[in-house]
């Protein structure tokens, strides 16, 4: 039967005025709370290393009605919601996002290529460069972001503040005067710098140590970015613009802090950062 000669009442049909009145009715109270109860059974599995119990809770929460609408949601009201992928879309209408909550699928996704942009360094003359994933990636993104993070503070290290969710450079400048206002306390601070990190990070070490789908996080990684309307294929690293490459920075990273405290000189392992890596030594004063 042609759309024209249907018998369906207009009232009945599925319009964008209808999307639109889904998503600017949902009660954002009850789907933070059911995400973050998730979250929550997610976070003690990880206290327990039950890890395949976190795997199936994983499973669940990605698959979620509510997570897939707070992720839309999440990536709708950044800072980059204006910023458009390589395909040009942007999600402006309460439609627009109810229709992309409703076809978010990790069914046979594929990645797209990032859209590679450069910014100049405050106070340097070298620039920096971004990645812009398309609107579907990043909710992609924000949707196993949901999964992946009460993993990633439930194993961060206690005095970690970068990225890390409630923290700030405040309270690592709070513990820093903690540490050194008395007179007996060290009278210096050691700075590390990885050069590169997160252009260098090992795509087979974070597939084989990131409790995540390992076909979706490959997509993440290998989708490749357009500079300049060239494609170029990426082997290693996580994409700095991207949603997600904050969580895989820090989970690689973690560990430093007992490495400090085993003795007075240790190296992160090789295995762990592309042989461009500056090595990163950490002292320890006895």
């Amino acid at each position: 039967m042609k759309v024209q000669h249907s018998k369906t009442l207009h009232s009945e049909k599925r319009t964008d005025r209808n999307l639109a009145n889904q998503w600017n009715s949902i009660d954002w109270k009850v789907i933070k709370y059911r995400v973050n109860r998730l979250q929550t059974r997610i976070a003690k599995a990880t206290h327990n290393k039950n890890w395949n119990l976190v795997k199936r809770l994983t499973y669940l929460l990605t698959h979620s009605y509510s997570a897939k609408l707070l992720a839309v949601r999440i990536v709708t009201q950044n800072h980059g919601k204006r910023t458009a992928g390589v395909d040009g879309q942007l999600w402006t209408t309460a439609s627009d996002k109810m229709q992309a909550a409703l076809s978010l699928s990790d069914r046979h996704y594929r990645a797209h290529p990032l859209r590679r942009i450069y910014i100049p360094k405050q106070g340097k003359s070298t620039k920096r460069h971004l990645s812009i994933p398309t609107m579907s990636d990043r909710a992609m993104q924000a949707l196993y972001s949901l999964a992946l993070q009460p993993v990633a503070e439930t194993t961060a290290d206690t005095r970690s503040f970068g990225f890390r969710l409630f923290k700030c450079a405040q309270d690592a400048s709070s513990y820093a005067f903690r540490c050194l206002w008395r007179d007996t306390s060290n009278p210096w601070i050691l700075e590390g710098d990885i050069k590169g990190c997160f252009d260098n990070i090992s795509h087979s070490w974070l597939k084989n140590n990131i409790p995540t789908d390992s076909s979706i996080l490959s997509q993440f990684l290998k989708s490749g970015f357009i500079f300049d309307d060239t494609f170029h294929h990426t082997d290693k690293g996580a994409p700095q613009g991207s949603i997600i490459s904050p969580l895989l920075a820090n989970m690689t990273l973690d560990g430093i802090e007992k490495l400090l405290n085993a003795g007075c000189l240790k190296t992160i392992p090789d295995h762990t950062f592309g042989s461009e890596t500056r090595n990163f030594y950490l002292f320890y004063k006895t």
